[in-house]
């Protein structure tokens, strides 16, 4: 078996996304791309958004991480009530690396791009 054959098999299937999430995803890009010290990065078919040296949300541009309509955020160091408030919130689910904290906020319409910025601005918070 070829290494790439094994590879290819190993590594999870990230879920195409759908035109209005390109859009949604654009919009927060936008946006977050203004603040200090952000930068982005290309990752898989995602946008790697970092503060400083450090990861703290990834954008779709072509696929996502969990459902096909969310961005992923990570919350490393969030304290009790951040991290009970996102459980409370239908939008947030947590997913495969939840020892680092990753979560995901699935977006439903254009109605939850406020929402899922002040998220991301959490989670860039945290990164700082």
């Amino acid at each position: 078996m070829k290494k790439s054959a094994a590879l290819k098999r190993t590594r999870p299937r990230l879920p195409k996304i759908t035109e209005e999430m390109k859009a949604w995803s654009a919009a927060l890009g936008a946006e977050v791309t203004t603040w200090p010290g952000v930068t982005t990065r290309p990752m898989f078919g995602l946008t790697a958004v970092y503060r400083a040296r450090r990861i703290f949300a990834v954008l779709p541009r072509t696929r996502c991480m969990d459902a096909p309509n969310s961005i992923a955020f990570k919350l490393e160091s969030a304290g009790v009530r951040i991290r009970a408030r996102a459980q409370r919130d239908p939008h947030i689910s947590a997913f495969g690396m939840q020892t680092a904290r990753w979560l995901s906020f699935e977006m439903n319409c254009d109605a939850d791009l406020h929402p899922a910025l002040q998220w991301l601005s959490r989670a860039y918070e945290a990164a700082g």
